[in-house]
């Protein structure tokens, strides 16, 4: 399992006088893109589970956490170290302290050894209570006045105001995931030192600078496992299949999450690496972090070694996400006559397509593709973008009854 074998001492802030202007400055040092949480427990409650919940709630994942049992706290916790450490958080700053109960402390302390963090405790009371203190006596830790480490926080200032979403609330229509569903099933376990993904002719889609800052917004707070988001984030980059993703294991994700490789029997275009970019990489280092600290064995990359029942499908968790392949066109709209009562439209539902357009053609002649409606992803290889440039696409893409003439 994954430790810490030297984490940093312990700091106990002393606030006796319970100060507004000490909490409010230890709220404002909650930047969690420069590694700085602050936690401020749930009142009212001595839970363990609810704690690792506020942590969580801390580094922008929503909660309660779904597919485990009800009061089984390890899933949570562990959860919680995977995304500090593929998100590079390296100070935890807790609220409230003299409430902790032992049983709350010693969860702090092993998500301090798991994950090396600098454990700040606030404690708002004029002496540690008995419980902290004896726990604390045997870990090194050091103590400091609220005056010098927490001072008066500036007032907020326009700059502080984060930056607008273009793409907020909105559809994003995605040609990568055009090719997520597959009829095929993973092959065996391989473990070759495939080439680049360039290397064999393979070209994903390209994603604006916008649509990939939006989409990593969005898979950060969708969701609180690390599997389920790294999935989606590979399909988005890749143009993978589900059948492709499955083969991915923990050992395919190369040092710092900047490669990983899918694998086939040469249905497709052969095991290839894909680089993976920078807004995607946390994601998926989370997905490792998770079998470090529970198995620490290499197991499928997307599946979730806790265990957990009753999630979403990748479709589902991609529509909760407002992501998806780009959709039929809309048929034209009727003219209405004037005394017509506008009715509110019902929630398209979306359409998902199986395209074999980057499988070898003998397995693509066994199964049709199914695109209903849906357009025909770019061009994948050297040959079919510089055509595409020329305006027209050679009669191995796609379909050949909507190739355009020669």
């Amino acid at each position: 399992m994954l430790t810490c074998p030297d984490p940093p001492p312990v700091t106990v802030i002393e606030d006796p006088g319970d100060d507004l202007v000490h909490t409010r400055a230890a709220l404002a040092a909650h930047d969690p893109l420069a590694g700085r949480i602050t936690v401020h427990p749930t009142p009212g409650t001595d839970s363990t589970l609810a704690l690792a919940h506020d942590v969580l709630a801390a580094l922008g994942k929503p909660v309660p956490v779904a597919g485990y049992r009800g009061h089984d706290t390890g899933p949570a916790w562990a959860l919680a170290a995977a995304w500090i450490l593929a998100t590079g958080t390296t100070h935890l700053l807790l609220l409230r302290a003299h409430f902790l109960t032992q049983p709350r402390l010693d969860a702090l302390l092993l998500l301090r050894r798991r994950t090396g963090l600098r454990l700040t405790l606030v404690v708002h009371s004029s002496r540690l209570p008995a419980s902290v203190d004896r726990i604390l006596s045997g870990v090194r830790h050091h103590f400091a006045d609220a005056t010098a480490l927490l001072p008066a926080a500036d007032s907020p200032s326009a700059a502080d105001c984060p930056l607008p979403r273009p793409l907020a609330n909105r559809w994003i229509a995605l040609p990568a995931l055009t090719t997520l569903l597959a009829f095929d099933e993973p092959t065996r376990p391989c473990r070759c030192s495939a080439p680049l993904a360039p290397d064999r002719d393979f070209f994903p889609p390209v994603i604006p600078q916008t649509t990939q800052a939006e989409v990593a917004w969005r898979l950060h707070r969708a969701t609180a496992h690390p599997h389920l988001a790294a999935q989606l984030a590979t399909a988005v980059f890749t143009a993978a299949s589900t059948t492709q993703l499955r083969t991915a294991h923990v050992h395919d994700l190369g040092p710092a999450a900047a490669t990983i490789t899918l694998h086939d029997d040469g249905l497709r275009r052969g095991c290839m690496t894909h680089e993976v970019p920078l807004w995607a990489r946390s994601l998926l280092m989370a997905a490792r972090r998770v079998w470090d600290i529970v198995t620490g064995t290499s197991g499928p990359l997307f599946a979730d070694p806790l265990g957990s029942t009753g999630l979403p499908s990748l479709t589902a968790f991609a529509e909760s996400c407002k992501l998806r392949p780009p959709q039929p066109p809309r048929p034209a709209p009727r003219k209405r006559k004037a005394a017509t009562v506008l009715r509110p439209k019902p929630q398209e539902k979306t359409v998902w397509p199986v395209c074999t357009v980057h499988y070898g053609l003998a397995w693509a002649e066994r199964e049709p593709d199914l695109m209903r409606g849906c357009p025909y992803p770019p061009p994948h290889t050297r040959k079919t973008i510089a055509r595409k440039k020329n305006g027209w696409l050679p009669p191995d893409y796609g379909l050949p009854e909507l190739q355009p003439p020669r």
